[in-house]
């Protein structure tokens, strides 16, 4: 695919912006801004990626997985502000699932220590655990906002602060959860995963395709459990002074 296929999928933009502006649906600032700022963003990290590749230096690529990281954990943060300490929280975690997915996959022998493999698998990564963290942030900061009569109660029996929270834990938990559970159901039945339709459409063999596409789901399985785990019972104790009363969230 070159710039002048480019250039003429364009029509894949115009085509909802013109139904944005018939139907004055208030989106047509929106969908210009997505456009231009993913075609900015991928040419750059395009450039990045050549660059990087052709160093074959761990250096910028150790950088290029820190810069992820500093990505996905800013935009979570900024959905967090509520919980206390969500900024270390969220950063810790992203960079000890990657750090302990990656440590496996080379382990076991699954990758090879190479920007070409090592890179998109941690933007797999990163970006699933991005996106976890954000619904789970979501949801345990609805359920809180919902359940304070019923978190002082237990409280003033003598419960835990643990006790206190665990259904808005688990609940949030179980949200952030099921949409990665549910899509592992239907795949390669509704739709063929990107990774293996990318691996297709560049020449590999189906089978190889798929068997590249079951670590990448198998791998984000792990990221869905570990990712929302990790932010959950490392944010509760954070809601509760030394005194362990309930100090509640942040205001908006």
């Amino acid at each position: 695919m070159g710039f002048q296929e480019l250039l003429l999928s364009g029509v894949f933009v115009i085509i909802p912006l013109l139904i944005a502006i018939v139907l004055k649906l208030g989106l047509t600032k929106d969908i210009v801004i997505a456009s231009v700022r993913s075609i900015v963003q991928l040419l750059i990290v395009g450039l990045i990626l050549t660059f990087v590749f052709d160093s074959d230096s761990s250096i910028y690529m150790i950088l290029m997985i820190i810069v992820m990281i500093g990505a996905a954990s800013q935009n979570v943060i900024k959905k967090g502000t509520r919980i206390p300490g969500i900024k270390w929280i969220i950063i810790l975690t992203l960079t000890a699932v990657e750090a302990v997915s990656m440590t496996i996959m080379l382990g076991f022998g699954i990758l090879d220590f190479e920007p070409e493999q090592i890179i998109p698998i941690s933007g797999m990564i990163i970006g699933n655990c991005m996106v976890l963290s954000l619904l789970f942030v979501s949801k345990f900061t609805d359920e809180l906002e919902n359940s304070e009569e019923m978190i002082e109660l237990i409280l003033s029996f003598g419960g835990q602060p643990k006790d206190a929270v665990s259904r808005s834990l688990k609940s949030a938990i179980q949200t952030s959860m099921i949409p990665t559970i549910e899509s592992q159901k239907t795949i390669g039945l509704v739709q063929l995963p990107g990774m293996m339709s990318g691996l297709i459409i560049g020449g590999a063999a189906p089978m190889e395709a798929v068997m590249y596409q079951l670590l990448i789901l198998f791998l984000i399985l792990t990221n869905a459990t570990a990712a929302s785990v990790m932010v959950g019972y490392l944010s509760y104790p954070k809601l509760f002074n030394s005194r362990l009363q309930y100090m509640g969230l942040k205001n908006k």
